[in-house]
């Protein structure tokens, strides 16, 4: 298996746990991160390897990648495993998968690449690369079978995970923070070049916030390796008694929060699987956004908003996501009850839509491959 980022190591976590209660004495190895870790599984390199967003700054690791990918796949070809399984990470996974597979391993892969956003020329490449794609979103399985693509819909592992109803106040009594005030939670994202390019901004729209609404209580979930450079950041911006860096806990400073200011990704479904209402942000290198910006499919680029095809919550993107417009659009988030309201009914329909027995499904799809 290969997971490539903490939110592909929080899937392959999931699925790992699922299949050792059919294959209990399974082993798994490869690229993974803690979440695998504790389901038994050898991590060859820590998926933070592979953590890289954006066309320039993928360039600048791309040799340490490539020979990542180079040492993995002639690792396997020498002892070649039951089935590989790719974690999202499209990008590395489908390469490695096409030399796999051209030499008899049956290959999975886990989420299906997001063919109905942007680089929808992918298709072709799935096609030539994949024996089965495990899919976590409803349409995909029917738009992949249509394309030659045998798929299944597992379901979201994450909908499962995530209960449909929260308890706010006992996070935030958890997290030390007072039950009666309003609590916005910072996800500047997990990759080291959202922390760059995000984190500086979400600290400074927290200071506008606060300058409207005193009240506020701020806490900011960090990964362990990156928390060191978020609390430099926070201590700059002379913040720190201000925001309380977390080291992990992203679930529940969502369970514990109001409103969250977050960056595109996995992380925004995690938010409306909590019910909670979001601003989307993102910014990166120039030339990445350029490149990013002409492939893209769909008017939006956040999840919860692809998925209920409405833009249900705010987007900032790039030269839009200032601090000062950050921060008026989370505030308008807090003096919205209605509307709050009406997003909650949108993203329950959406967990429940994401609901299956994905350890089952996905269990069931594998077996179908290694029986050929």
């Amino acid at each position: 298996m290969v997971a490539g980022e903490p939110s592909g190591d929080l899937l392959g976590g999931l699925l790992l746990q699922g299949l050792r209660t059919h294959w209990p004495q399974m082993q798994a190895f490869g690229i993974g991160g803690p979440k695998m870790a504790a389901q038994c599984f050898d991590a060859w390199w820590p998926c933070e390897k592979l953590a890289v967003r954006g066309y320039v700054e993928v360039l600048r690791h791309y040799r340490e990648i490539v020979g990542i990918r180079k040492q993995l796949r002639e690792r396997l070809l020498a002892n070649k495993p039951n089935v590989f399984i790719g974690v999202d990470a499209p990008d590395f996974n489908l390469d490695l998968e096409h030399a796999l597979k051209s030499q008899g391993v049956p290959t999975v892969h886990f989420v299906c690449p997001s063919i109905w956003a942007w680089r929808a020329d992918r298709i072709a490449k799935i096609r030539d690369s994949v024996d089965h794609v495990l899919c976590i979103f409803p349409f995909e399985e029917a738009l992949l079978a249509s394309n030659g693509i045998e798929a299944t819909f597992v379901g979201h592992p994450i909908a499962q995970a995530i209960p449909m109803q929260t308890d706010t106040t006992a996070a935030r009594v958890s997290l030390g923070l007072d039950p009666e005030r309003p609590v916005v939670a910072l996800l500047p994202g997990s990759r080291a070049s959202e922390i760059t390019y995000l984190a500086e901004r979400f600290i400074q729209a927290s200071r506008h916030m606060l300058a409207a609404r005193p009240n506020l209580q701020f806490v900011l979930p960090a990964l362990p390796a990156l928390k060191s450079r978020i609390d430099a950041m926070v201590a700059q911006q002379k913040m720190a008694s201000q925001i309380q860096v977390l080291s992990g806990q992203s679930h529940l400073a969502l369970a514990a929060c109001d409103v969250t200011l977050i960056a595109s990704g996995t992380a925004t479904l995690e938010a409306a699987l909590f019910k909670k209402p979001m601003v989307i942000a993102y910014n990166m290198h120039w030339v990445s956004w350029q490149i990013m910006r002409r492939q893209k499919l769909q008017p939006w680029v956040g999840l919860p908003n692809i998925l209920c095809q409405d833009f249900v919550v705010p987007e900032l993107l790039q030269d839009a996501a200032t601090p000062p417009r950050l921060a008026e659009a989370v505030l308008d988030w807090l003096g919205s009850p209605a509307k709050i309201e009406l997003l909650q009914q949108r993203f329950t329909q959406l967990h429940y839509s994401l609901l299956r027995d994905t350890p089952q499904l996905a269990a069931h799809a594998i077996q179908k491959v290694l029986s050929r």
